[in-house]
C-alpha cells in the first residue's frame, strides 16, 4: 500500500473519513462545497484513492477501506524507514536535537516502550 499523499488528497481523504459512509453524490455536493471542485474533480480524486486501496465506491457508497489512524500510522513507519534507515532512535535523536521533550512526554515513551518490549 502507498501511504504517501498530496496536500489535495489528504484533504479529501479526510473528508471521506469524516463523513463515512456517504452517497457519492453528497460527495460531490460536499466537495463543491469545501474545496470549489467540479464533479469530475472529486470523482477522479476518488478513483485515485481506489487505486491506491484507501477507500472504495460500492454502489454509490463511499467508504473506507483502511482507517485514518491506520493510514497515518503507515505513513509514518514508511518516513522513518526512508529518511532514518527504519531506525527510531534515529528518528528520536533528530526529533529531540530542534525540540525539548516535556517531563509528560518521557513518560508516554517509556510506557509505549515498557508495552511494546520485545520478549
Amino acid at each position: 500500500m502507498e501511504y504517501r499523499f498530496t496536500d489535495a488528497e489528504a484533504k479529501f481523504a479526510d473528508l471521506i473519513w469524516l463523513k463515512e459512509p456517504i452517497a457519492s453524490g453528497e460527495l460531490v455536493k460536499l466537495c463543491e462545497q469545501e474545496f470549489d471542485w467540479k464533479k469530475s474533480t472529486t470523482y477522479t480524486m476518488l478513483k485515485r484513492l481506489e487505486g491506491k486501496q484507501i477507500f472504495a465506491n460500492d454502489n454509490g457508497t463511499v467508504s473506507s477501506l483502511i482507517t485514518k489512524e491506520d493510514f497515518y500510522a503507515g505513513q509514518s513507519k514508511q518516513f522513518v524507514e526512508d529518511a532514518f534507515d527504519g531506525s527510531l532512535p534515529k528518528f528520536l535523536a533528530a526529533f529531540t536535537r530542534s525540540k525539548k521533550i516535556s517531563d509528560q512526554e518521557i513518560d508516554e515513551l517509556q510506557k509505549l516502550i515498557d508495552q511494546h518490549k520485545e520478549e
